[in-house]
């Protein structure tokens, strides 16, 4: 990803949750690059991509930290961003414990539950802590997967993974129920097969395939109240 600067952007203030590499970490490169002020978190204490980006955008990019499997964490996370305002909340931390062609029944026990918690249970609760840092017109998003669709299962492979997101895709829409009087913007984002550390090899884009597009989309929502479930080119995917 570059440094260039685009002023242009529906979203002025970015918070993204799981930034430390990957698409997260692309997607703080790229609202900083069209003129946003962007807080990125990461895990733990060590030296990330995300680092090295920030120490070149000085005054432009936030680093924060957070864990979002641990409740404590992210309520200090909460508070230390307490009375900001961002424009746009996006969750990205997402993992895949189990290879593509493992089936559900022989995932162990406790690789299934972690990815259930970090991938579902773990990001409806960081939406629900830090919903109310959005401003009342702004977006609201979570990354989800086109695997996430039922309805276009037709291969199987990354089971869990795939349970993972359709659970996430409706935790959003209890949410988004809850909320229908709500104008912020709500997305459930499918960024496509990506080569990261997560994707690996086998995946057919690279992150520059994804991530701008993902990014415009999520830029034309703004002011669209309800949920929506995107593919990274703004198509609608059936649930």
């Amino acid at each position: 990803m570059g440094d260039e600067t685009r002023m242009t952007t529906a979203h002025e203030s970015v918070l993204v949750i799981g930034a430390s590499r990957g698409l997260g970490e692309a997607i703080v490169e790229t609202y900083a690059g069209r003129g946003a002020k962007v807080v990125g978190t990461v895990r733990g204490g060590g030296l990330t991509l995300l680092h090295e980006f920030a120490g070149r955008r000085e005054g432009v990019v936030e680093i924060e930290h957070v864990d979002i499997d641990e409740p404590d964490a992210l309520e200090a996370l909460a508070e230390r961003l307490s009375g900001r305002s961002f424009d746009l909340l996006f969750v990205v931390a997402g993992i895949s414990l189990a290879p593509m062609e493992q089936i559900a029944a022989e995932v162990a026990t406790e690789d299934f539950v972690r990815m259930m918690v970090t991938n579902a249970l773990s990001v409806i609760r960081t939406v629900e802590r830090l919903q109310h840092l959005v401003d009342p017109t702004g977006t609201i998003a979570v990354m989800s997967s086109g695997q996430g669709s039922i309805a276009n299962n037709g291969s199987a492979g990354f089971e869990v993974y795939r349970a993972t997101k359709s659970a996430l895709n409706q935790l959003m829409r209890s949410y988004s129920v809850r909320h229908a009087v709500d104008d912020r913007a709500l997305l459930l984002l499918a960024p496509g097969w990506v080569k990261t550390e997560m994707g690996g090899p086998r995946a057919k884009l690279e992150i520059g395939d994804s991530i701008p597009a993902l990014v415009d989309t999520v830029e034309a929502q703004r002011g669209k109240p309800g949920l929506q479930y995107l593919d990274r080119n703004g198509a609608t995917l059936p649930w």
